[in-house]
């Protein structure tokens, strides 16, 4: 996942699997360094 906050991809802590309003899945989690949400829209790949 893309952390806006430091401008970088990282792999997200306490990662979880929603679905948005709209009936599409997207994964939730948080970032390991500054603690920012991170959101990704689609599938776990």
């Amino acid at each position: 996942m893309y952390c806006v906050k430091c401008r970088t991809k990282r792999e997200a802590k306490n990662v979880q699997q929603v679905t948005m309003k709209n009936g599409k899945p997207a994964s939730k989690g948080e970032c390991p360094v500054c603690g920012t949400g991170m959101y990704r829209i689609g599938a776990a790949s």
